[in-house]
């Protein structure tokens, strides 16, 4: 396989491999060019996300700043508003639904390394290897139809957020949260349901 294929596969992978050298300097360009753009220039923004994002619906927006790794594994159904100061770390597939709600800061993560020191460092590793020195993977983060991120919510690698979710500001999710449930805190747990009908 290769190191991109590694990657999506949830496998450890080379993060300095070429194929991710380029990605992020292509993405590197693009956000520059949108974070020069004004706030009204709303065509011009989406004409940008558009080259960034693998799929992006109608009606999104994206606040400035905002902060991707790749902007290639990022999926965004329609009626989407990400506020500002977003970090999406988008080493393996981050999905979108429609309806959705994110919040200022909020943070999504795929990207995680082991958790033993010993099982973390890549062997035999050495500065002329041109391989990064810790051993990384990456899990995909799915976001349901429906949801509502609040302020500062981290979400780790390999969670799903079910449809018409709400995640209260601050909490951190590290496990998969079922549809319809409102959840919060650090690790982020479902407090009750929420009544899926629409007004």
């Amino acid at each position: 396989m290769t190191e991109l294929e590694k990657c999506l596969a949830g496998e450890y992978y080379d993060c300095h491999d070429e194929i991710f050298l380029e990605l992020k300097r292509k993405t590197r360009e693009l956000l520059r060019e949108y974070h020069a753009l004004q706030y009204d220039q709303k065509e011009e923004k989406t004409a940008i996300l558009n080259r960034l994002f693998n799929r992006i619906g109608t009606n999104v927006s994206v606040a400035q700043p905002f902060l991707c790794d790749y902007g290639y594994n990022i999926y965004i159904g329609d009626n989407v508003s990400i506020n500002m100061n977003c970090t999406f770390v988008d080493c393996n597939k981050i999905e979108i639904g429609s309806n959705v709600l994110i919040a200022s800061n909020v943070q999504l993560y795929t990207a995680t390394h082991p958790v033993e020191l010993a099982e973390r460092l890549t062997p035999e590793w050495s500065p002329d290897t041109g391989e990064y020195f810790c051993r990384t993977y990456a899990l995909p983060i799915k976001i349901g139809n429906g949801c509502w991120l609040g302020g500062g919510v981290i979400v780790l690698p390999g969670v799903t957020i079910g449809d018409g979710a709400v995640i209260g500001a601050g909490s951190v999710v590290t496990k998969d949260i079922p549809v319809n449930s409102l959840a919060v805190g650090n690790p982020c747990r479902v407090i009750r349901q929420i009544n899926k009908e629409v007004l």
